[in-house]
């Protein structure tokens, strides 16, 4: 969710995906944490930085 590009006051096609199948047995949805990235360490950074960045606008 940290890596939509849309600009604000778009509705995301995947946030709202989730919202409308999370319900419906047998779909599954995983979010993988800024732990999961096994590129660069700087990759990380630059996903913790947008993650803290995204909880500090809600």
């Amino acid at each position: 969710m940290t890596q939509i590009d849309l600009q604000r006051g778009q509705k995301s096609g995947l946030v709202e995906a989730q919202k409308i199948l999370r319900d419906v047995r047998g779909i599954a949805m995983t979010q993988f944490l800024s732990d999961d990235v096994v590129r660069h360490p700087l990759v990380q950074k630059i996903i913790n930085a947008y993650e803290r960045y995204e909880q500090n606008q809600q």
